[in-house]
């Protein structure tokens, strides 16, 4: 079931906010109306299987524990219930498609043509946030429109949408004015949306 009409929104912003004073039964509608689509970006960035499966999995029991950090307005930013439910879903996802990469990296046969300091050892940073993007960006194709957007756009977007950063973290983050950094992400979201609908990935 898609939510594109405002009723819908407010209907599942109420379903959260029940999920987040502890009503099972509030927490159980938003699972029956969100687990199909989110289930669908899940396997966008990881494929169809068990690691997708185990991706929304985590992704509800983050949504579960954190249903009352749902926020419909941060900085003036109207934040949509779905955008929010899709960035944990992202998260989860990317999660564990950089765990797949790192032990794929780990299976490296050993050979003098591999330098020590590409592979990964334990206690190395997590990648960063544009790393992130990028492997997403390849998962689902769009790495194209991604690279089209300016520099500031592409990182407050990352930041925003696969760290789970407040439009103010990311000003932080950025060192740059939370106004900057609100008309980024717009704007960055009007770009990347204009790009994938003309790849006809979105209507």
């Amino acid at each position: 079931m898609t939510l594109n009409t405002p009723a819908d929104s407010r209907s599942l912003e109420a379903l959260i906010a029940g999920a987040a004073r502890g009503e099972h039964a509030c927490f159980a509608r938003v699972y029956e109306r969100t687990h199909r689509h989110l289930f669908g970006v899940a396997v966008r960035i990881l494929g169809q299987g068990q690691a997708a499966e185990d991706a929304l999995q985590e992704a509800y029991v983050s949504i579960w524990k954190n249903a009352g950090g749902y926020r419909s307005e941060i900085a003036g930013q109207t934040i949509q219930p779905m955008t929010w439910l899709i960035a944990i879903v992202r998260n989860k996802a990317l999660d564990a498609l950089r765990a797949r990469t790192r032990r794929r990296e780990n299976e490296l046969p050993e050979s003098g043509d591999v330098d020590e300091e590409d592979v990964p050892s334990t206690g190395t940073p997590a990648p960063s946030a544009m790393h992130l993007l990028e492997q997403a960006s390849q998962a689902l194709h769009i790495e194209g429109c991604m690279n089209a957007l300016e520099g500031s756009y592409r990182q407050s977007l990352a930041l925003a949408y696969y760290q789970g950063l407040s439009h103010t973290e990311v000003a932080a983050q950025m060192g740059a004015p939370l106004g900057s950094v609100k008309a980024w992400i717009r704007r960055g979201l009007d770009r990347l949306k204009g790009c994938l609908a003309a790849q006809g990935v979105v209507a």
